[in-house]
């Protein structure tokens, strides 16, 4: 056996082993860039089971077999003694690393796997360009599970010769990096065993075409990040719109291998936003343009051939696009239901990529259906129901953006004939009109497209589609208790904060604290002190009576649900691990202090120590103009 390294001990109990080792060391041979960050991912060959004669043949060198064989076969317990005809399941990986250091030469594992010993034996090797290989001995290691004492249960790493270990700081990384971070990912999958609801990352493309892609536009495309002229986060937006971009650009020049197509796909993008994405494939060769209902700031950066109409989308015969090869909907909110409609009207031929973000019907927010998955796994099924009666065969993946709504829809092709297009139209007229009264929450499949589901209403009596469908304002709403009279929020602080404070306990040891803290009431209970006036015009905000409070932090602390006066001389309310330091001299104080004047025992800080200024004396204003309200989003 391989000298061991180090070693982790399972957590008592656990009770997916020994199962759940295999689930663990399946995620890193098939997903090793979730931990090694510097990986863009890996292919892998079929796994077959091999003998020795095979294992000699793949290693190719004696001196290296017999280390190898003698590191799988020696010390096997008396419960091990069998031994099968073809005891390893041998497969190969290939690394794709994010930025190529390594030539053209390919750096890979031949993977070994012991069901019997309980053990996975990774053997690293280079093949050139003309293909020769050359084993790196020094990195071969081992992962065995074993059972202490039939107990406890432990992961142990064996290195064949540490000393030879060699780290290119890209497919391996320094030995004790092994042990503080694979080793305890490993030990979590294991004893987690929760499989994903959605595919894997990448799913429906060769990740090594990505992975060239994505570096070659990043590299082209990380300058926007410097001028980004929007109020939202630049390197999110960016390199998340270069990954997107990345998926499309290799998915479309794979169909057009498949289809043997010389003519780059042309595209509309509904709901464009800031219109990156639209400037990015655009620049790439494809013929395209972007709409929106609310023009950016940056869209005059992009220039006269980054095609970008503002205007208001209503699903209708207007908006149809028969000369369009891909509709997108990248995070399309209340479009998102209509594209797969509108891309089926567009023409046969016409496909659509859709990533789904906020929840929405077709005319109005999706309700909840199915209480057994998450809200945003049955949306992105309602999704894919929807695509597959408007008659495309729907397929599903992960995209690699920085976002938890990552999983997209694609319509590559369709599930009917030409020939058929009547038929495929009634259905998705009965599917429109069926979403004017969307089902309650059971926990039933849905009903999506079935014939009397749903309520048959007039909606399409007149000939139209998309009747009563609600586009977004082009100014959005302000809803987060901004737009709400100064004096009506004080009025409803003031009464939130006596109903705290006179909730105080004597403890039975002489008067209550120096400082009247008060006592703690849920956001629910608050709401039944109020009256249902009050509570209305809060509801009609965003996040309603718990945003009035959590935007009220200096006088409140919001936590698990529980609303409590804010002690400004506690850490946890202050959110400072250090004392707390007086205010610098000529800080700025815009606000007049609330405890100051409304407790009954003033602040419990210092003048010269609070934030915030105590009497109309100790206001010291900025003298910088007030920056405008902004009104454009992404």
């Amino acid at each position: 056996m391989m000298p061991k390294l180090f070693d982790i001990k399972f957590p008592s109990e656990s009770k997916s082993l020994p199962e759940g080792f295999w689930s663990a060391v399946d995620v890193w041979i098939k997903k090793p860039h979730v931990v090694n960050k510097r990986l863009c991912g890996v292919t892998e060959t079929e796994s077959r089971d091999v003998d020795r004669e095979e294992l000699r043949l793949i290693l190719d060198d004696p001196e290296h077999f017999q280390a190898v064989l003698f590191s799988l076969t020696s010390e096997v317990s008396p419960a091990q003694t069998h031994v099968q005809d073809k005891p390893w399941s041998s497969s190969v990986r290939t690394f794709i690393p994010k930025v190529n250091c390594y030539g053209t030469n390919l750096q890979k594992e031949i993977i070994l796997k012991d069901y019997a010993r309980q053990q996975v034996t990774f053997i690293p090797f280079e093949e050139d360009e003309k293909g020769k290989v050359c084993l790196k001995n020094g990195n071969i290691y081992q992962i065995q599970l074993c059972n202490q004492d039939c107990e406890e249960w432990a992961l142990e790493l064996h290195v064949l010769t540490s000393d030879a270990w060699f780290s290119d700081g890209v497919a391996y990384a320094k030995l004790p990096w092994l042990s503080s971070d694979l080793l305890p990912k490993l030990v979590r999958w294991a004893t987690e065993s929760k499989s994903s609801e959605f595919r894997s990352t990448l799913s429906l493309l060769p990740v090594e075409k990505y992975s060239v892609m994505y570096q070659r536009l990043k590299e082209k495309y990380k300058a926007m990040v410097k001028v980004w002229p929007e109020v939202t986060d630049p390197e999110k937006f960016v390199y998340e719109d270069v990954a997107i971009a990345t998926y499309l650009l290799v998915l479309w020049a794979e169909e057009r291998s498949e289809k043997n197509l010389t003519a780059r796909q042309s595209f509309v993008d509904l709901g464009c936003g800031n219109g990156l994405l639209v400037h990015i494939l655009i620049n790439e060769g494809h013929p395209g343009k972007g709409i929106d209902v609310r023009r950016r700031k940056i869209w005059d950066m992009y220039g006269s051939q980054t095609l970008l109409e503002e205007k208001a989308i209503t699903p209708s015969e207007s908006f149809l696009f028969p000369g369009t090869d891909w509709l997108i909907g990248n995070h399309s909110d209340e479009l998102t239901p209509w594209i797969p409609v509108i891309a089926a009207r567009s023409s046969y031929s016409c496909r659509y990529f859709v990533l789904p973000c906020c929840f929405f019907d077709f005319y109005g927010k999706y309700q909840r259906r199915q209480c057994k998955k998450s809200q945003y796994k049955e949306y992105v099924d309602f999704i894919a129901e929807v695509s597959q009666v408007c008659g495309f065969n729907t397929e599903e993946d992960c995209l690699r953006i920085p976002s938890t709504k990552r999983v997209c829809l694609v319509g590559k092709s369709r599930n009917y004939e030409l020939s058929d297009e009547a038929e495929s139209e009634q259905r998705r007229a009965n599917l429109i009109q069926s979403r004017q009264i969307c089902p309650r929450v059971t926990g039933e499949r849905s009903d999506v497209g079935k014939e009397g589901g749903g309520c048959h209403g007039n909606a399409e009596g007149d000939g139209t589609w998309g009747a009563g469908f609600q586009p977004r304002e082009k100014i959005p709403m302000v809803r987060n208790c901004a737009a709400l009279s100064r004096d009506f929020v004080d009025s409803v602080v003031l009464r939130v904060a006596n109903a705290l404070l006179g909730m105080t306990v004597d403890d039975g040891e002489g008067p209550c604290s120096d400082w009247n803290k008060g006592g703690s009431l849920s956001v629910g209970e608050i709401a039944g002190r109020l009256e249902q006036e009050t509570l209305q015009l809060l509801k009609r905000e965003c996040g309603g009576l718990q945003t009035l409070l959590k935007n009220n932090h200096q006088v409140f602390r919001v936590e698990g649900g529980r609303v409590f006066i804010k002690d400004w001389r506690d850490e946890k309310s202050a959110r400072v691990n250090t004392k707390r330091k007086p205010v610098a001299p000529g800080a700025l104080k815009t606000r007049l202090c609330w405890f100051h004047l409304h407790h009954p025992q003033g602040c419990p800080l210092q003048a010269g120590n609070c934030a915030f200024a105590h009497g109309p004396d100790d206001l010291r204003p900025s003298t910088r103009p007030p920056k405008k309200l902004k009104n454009t989003v992404l």
